[in-house]
């Protein structure tokens, strides 16, 4: 089975049909991120439970959650190196295991500093999962079938902040919190061994020889990690104007960008940043932190909402910010057949300002509106938002050649992370601070809204580099048609609704 799933069968049916072996790797690869993006949601609703449980406060507990988002920052930027060192298929069955092994001692874990230090280990693992199976998926895709696949990569990405809360919510009170770590290890039952069997093995000729850049390693992950800290930091104290938020976020940026200095001036850096001399990855790269810090940021708002001011259980809370998955859903099988036919720019420049007009209606948000109301704004604000992601991600992919996936993956995962970092910290510090003095429904309500309104802000941030992406497209297309070069992974322009049947 292994040789029928090669990398030359990649190219010996590179047809606008997509070949029965490329939809096997693709859904091997999302079974394994799925599990690893549902689990930085699933835990949000648990905290509360954990904390009483393990007998912690609401400041030591919400480690659970920010020692996770830490090991994610600092293995994300060394996936690119170690998939083109020892290739993609075997890093990502070490990552799976990692995962599982992980959410395992997390389910047995009997205080909360064994379970901090466990999703530590998760988190290691589940740091790589989602990049190696984008780049498992890029090289099966190929030329001319980057948009229809893609559109199957952004769908986990985008339903698991709305999915994660319900299936936490109805695990905890149908069984207990065990049950939200040990639901990853019957997922991973199934993905290791599929993975084993399935996924194309790498050519040994494929693998590189070059040596790991220790120093951009140190340099990138530890201001990542600093950055991430600061801005959990910023959570916790409600307040930018704190020591604990902003020197750690300053020493961050300190150490990125002398990363970045350091990363072009070698030959062989952790992360190949000569990428962004090309307009259209760079504009998509923008636009990958603004949706991150518009979309995910915007996305703690709602169940806060209902829960805080309506009185919803978890279980309700899930299922009312369900519509905005389902709008998700509807858009997206249409913006990839778009994609494919007019490319990424147009189509995101349209989503985006979609997303960001649709939130307007969240601004003017009171403590008794129609809940129907409001559903159906969610779903018309998810149609908008399926419409943005998947778009922007294959423009990105569509300016690479296959050799320059593996460097360009982590790198639009870190961005897109650390944006939806941004976005949720900002947003929950405006929360705070309107919340502060309130004493009213309405009052609280006036609070959600202003947060909304700054959620508005940020998406239409996003709208700028969504036009230089869409201009950057159309100069791209007119100097070098797209099959010019048959490394390149180019947009085709066949039906995404195949693709998700």
């Amino acid at each position: 089975m292994t040789e029928t799933l090669s990398a030359a069968a990649f190219e010996a049916q590179d047809t606008d049909r997509i070949p029965r072996h490329v939809w096997i790797i693709s859904g091997v690869a999302m079974l394994g991120a799925v599990m690893s993006i549902l689990d930085t949601t699933i835990v949000n609703v648990a905290l509360a439970t954990l904390g009483k449980q393990l007998h912690s406060s609401l400041a030591n507990i919400q480690w659970v959650i920010t020692g996770y988002m830490l090991a994610l920052a600092a293995v994300i930027p060394v996936t690119g190196w170690a998939s083109r060192r020892f290739g993609a298929k075997p890093l990502f069955l070490i990552s799976l295991t990692l995962f599982t092994l992980g959410s395992l001692m997390c389910g047995l874990s009997t205080s909360a500093t064994e379970l901090i230090f466990f999703r530590v280990l998760q988190g290691v693992g589940g740091g790589m999962i989602m990049p190696l199976a984008q780049i498992l998926m890029a090289d099966a895709a190929g030329p001319r079938r980057m948009g229809r696949v893609m559109a199957l990569v952004a769908v986990p990405m985008m339903l698991a902040p709305t999915l994660g809360p319900l299936i936490g919510g109805v695990l905890i009170q149908t069984l207990s919190w065990h049950w939200i770590f040990f639901v990853n290890i019957v997922v991973g039952a199934f993905a290791i061994p599929l993975s084993f069997r399935l996924l194309p093995s790498p050519a040994r000729a494929q693998r590189t020889t070059e040596t790991l850049d220790f120093l951009g390693l140190a340099l990138m992950s530890t201001g990542l990690v600093g950055i991430t800290y600061g801005l959990a930091e910023a959570g916790t104290y409600g307040s930018f104007n704190n020591t604990h938020v902003w020197l750690p976020v300053g020493v961050g940026v300190v150490l990125v960008a002398a990363f970045v200095l350091h990363a072009l001036r070698i030959k062989s850096p952790l992360l190949d940043l000569h990428l962004y001399r090309r307009l259209h990855f760079s504009a998509a790269s923008i636009v990958m932190f603004a949706l991150g810090a518009a979309v995910f940021g915007a996305m703690i708002l709602m169940p806060l909402y209902w829960q805080e001011l309506r009185g919803y259980n978890v279980i309700d809370t899930g299922l009312l910010t369900g519509p905005q998955g389902l709008g998700m859903a509807v858009t997206m099988p249409l913006a990839a057949r778009l994609t494919d036919r007019y490319g990424g720019g147009p189509v995101a420049l349209v989503g985006v300002t979609a997303t960001a007009v649709l939130t307007v209606p969240f601004g003017l948000i009171g403590a008794h509106t129609s809940v129907v109301l409001l559903c159906f704004a969610m779903f018309m604000r998810g149609a908008g938002m399926g419409a943005s992601f998947m778009p922007a991600m294959t423009a990105a992919f569509a300016a690479l050649d296959r050799s320059e996936v593996a460097d360009a993956t982590p790198q639009l995962n870190v961005l897109n992370r650390v944006g939806g970092s941004v976005g949720t910290t900002i947003l929950a510090v405006v929360l705070a601070n309107a919340e502060r003095g309130v004493h009213t429904a309405a009052g609280a309500a006036s609070a959600y809204g202003t947060a909304f309104w700054w959620s508005v802000g940020i998406a239409a941030l996003a709208v700028i580099p969504c036009v230089v992406l869409m201009r950057a497209e159309r100069g791209a297309r007119i100097a070098a048609p797209a099959g010019e070069n048959p490394d390149r992974i180019a947009i085709s322009s066949g039906a995404v609704a195949e693709a998700l049947a």
